[in-house]
Order: structure tokens, then C-alpha cells, then sequence
């Protein structure tokens, strides 16, 4: 296993993980900061911490497809989401059952 490799993998149980992700603009000192809050943590605050980021990058997604598409509605811009970020044959799929539900 390469070390690239083994530095991107997530840790089994019991094993130390790496957080060491390559190029980071953040200085050494507020990331070490960051690891530290992240260890003393709950579980619950770690996901929450997780749902906050994941709802900040959608609606970074969201924002961006619309000012990228501004000649898209609502719905078209919904499907263009769900194809750039489950594929196109999800996306073909549930635009069909959205038509099917609409007659």
C-alpha cells in the first residue's frame, strides 16, 4: 500500500487516523487547534458538525449551478443538481417519475 494511499484511507477501529491531507492553507498551529476540538468532540457534535458542512456545500452547489444557468428555472436546475451529482441516469429517472406524477 502506498503511502498516498494509506494517508487517504479511512482508519479501521483502534488505528490512529491521519489528518494529513496534502496542501493546506491552514497554519500548523489552528489546525492542530482544529484535530484537538475534534477528538474532545461527542459523536452528536461531530455529526452535526458534518450536517452543517454538508447543507453549506449544497447550497454552494445550488447557488453556483444557478448563476452559472440563469435562463433555468427551479425544477431544471433541481435535475441539472441531481445529474452532476448522482448521474445522469438518476437524474433521467427521476425526471420521468416527476412527469408521471404531473398527469
Amino acid at each position: 500500500m502506498t503511502e498516498e494511499h494509506h494517508r487517504s484511507r479511512v482508519p479501521i477501529a483502534g488505528e490512529q487516523a491521519s489528518v494529513s491531507m496534502g496542501v493546506s492553507d491552514t497554519h500548523p498551529d489552528a489546525d492542530r487547534v482544529q484535530t484537538e476540538l475534534l477528538k474532545k468532540a461527542t459523536p452528536a457534535q461531530r455529526i452535526a458538525l458534518m450536517c452543517s458542512l454538508s447543507r453549506t456545500v449544497i447550497e454552494l452547489s445550488r447557488r453556483a449551478l444557478s448563476r452559472a444557468n440563469p435562463g433555468m428555472n427551479q425544477p431544471e436546475l433541481d435535475l441539472l443538481f441531481v445529474e452532476l451529482h448522482y448521474g445522469a441516469g438518476l437524474a433521467c429517472r427521476l425526471h420521468r417519475q416527476l412527469q408521471e406524477r404531473r398527469r
